[in-house]
């Protein structure tokens, strides 16, 4: 019993940096510069383990191409790519992401992935969408974001608003 005052008191010590740096407004954008590294390497392991899950999954993407030949994807919550390498080829791909910290590892990615055509990033969250035009892509990829954001029925509007009609 004495014990579980002391883990408290140790958590709470271990937590004061996190504390202080939150009431001075750093922790915010201290997160946001160290969180793409984090996602990038584990996005790496992550696609090791689930290969085979996640070529199935974007096998038939293609089936998806619109009248013009080519398929334009727009993928929500994108941070480093991680599923860049699952597109097919020729696939034109834009990206959003609410954190602009992910460019940089984005575009590693992209270089990694030359079967793709990189459109653009968009700084957007899921919700907001604005600078989509409407019915301008054949499919809306999201995967491991609807989790976090503030409103999936927003962001499944938005979807359905940017979704080419067939």
């Amino acid at each position: 019993m004495v014990l579980v005052p002391f883990f408290q008191g140790c958590v709470k010590l271990l937590a004061l940096p996190i504390y202080v740096l939150s009431f001075l407004g750093y922790w915010d954008s201290i997160c946001k510069r160290v969180f793409p590294y984090f996602i990038s390497k584990f996005s790496k392991r992550y696609n090791q383990k689930l290969h085979k899950e996640k070529e199935l999954l974007f096998s038939n993407l293609e089936e998806f191409t619109g009248s013009s030949g080519e398929l334009t994807l727009l993928e929500i919550g994108a941070g480093s790519g991680a599923n860049f390498q699952f597109y097919p080829p020729g696939c034109q791909v834009t990206c959003t992401d609410p954190n602009p910290n992910f460019q940089k590892y984005l575009h590693q990615s992209m270089a990694e992935n030359q079967h793709l055509q990189f459109e653009r990033f968009i700084v957007a969250s899921g919700e907001d969408l604005h600078q989509v035009p409407d019915s301008s892509v054949d499919v809306v990829v999201c995967t491991l974001v609807l989790c976090s954001v503030a409103s999936v029925p927003a962001v499944l509007k938005e979807v359905l608003r940017i979704l080419r009609r067939t």
